[in-house]
């Protein structure tokens, strides 16, 4: 059963960013391209789903709870929800997890986030092009990732509904499919080299 208590709370006509992933561990870059997000974007608010685990990858995460732990000390600005919702929900896929909350949030708006990086490898996730035709996606740029991004399976069968950057700060009004590439100062933070240097163990 799910207690609507132990969900975010939302405004009626609030544009929430979904930022999704592992989080194992959260880093200054996470908190960067948020900020990024909610300039560029417009947004009122972002959620950081920390996830259960990360179905395309063979190696589980942290402890969830160490995650959540962790993100909450990184995540230092009062527009940053960082929660659970996806392991309250029960749900392992993102495009199961929208379902939901477009169910349980009828009067907001989300806009769905990813790095670049992201973006080149979504054709490999669950119902990809469900997602693209039902929440307006905003794409930030990483080092490295622009490139194969702009040439991914994803970017070229929505390329009609790709929005310039100029654009990116009415994107989460605009009606499915539709996303946006953005361009932000870079930072090399990443969690896989965190892990490689032996600063968060599993």
């Amino acid at each position: 059963m799910i207690f609507r208590h132990h969900l975010p709370k939302a405004r009626p006509g609030e544009l929430i960013g979904l930022l999704g992933g592992s989080f194992d561990p959260a880093h200054h870059g996470h908190l960067h391209i948020s900020r990024e997000a909610l300039k560029r974007f417009r947004l009122d608010r972002i959620w950081w789903l920390v996830s259960p685990g990360n179905p395309l990858k063979p190696e589980g995460p942290a402890a969830l709870d160490r995650r959540l732990a962790a993100a909450r000390a990184v995540a230092r600005d009062p527009r940053i929800t960082v929660t659970d919702v996806e392991t309250r929900l029960g749900t392992r896929y993102t495009a199961a997890t929208l379902e939901q909350l477009f169910r349980l949030y009828p009067q907001t708006r989300f806009i769905w986030l990813m790095g670049a990086d992201n973006l080149a490898q979504f054709h490999r996730w669950d119902r990809w092009d469900w997602i693209m035709r039902h929440i307006p996606v905003g794409v930030i740029a990483r080092p490295d990732g622009r490139l194969a991004a702009r040439m991914s399976p994803a970017a070229a069968r929505f390329r009609p509904a790709r929005r310039r950057e100029p654009a990116a700060e009415i994107l989460a009004l605009s009606a499915p499919p539709a996303w946006c590439l953005i361009n932000v100062p870079m930072t090399d933070a990443s969690s896989t080299a965190i892990r490689a240097r032996g600063d968060w163990k599993r």
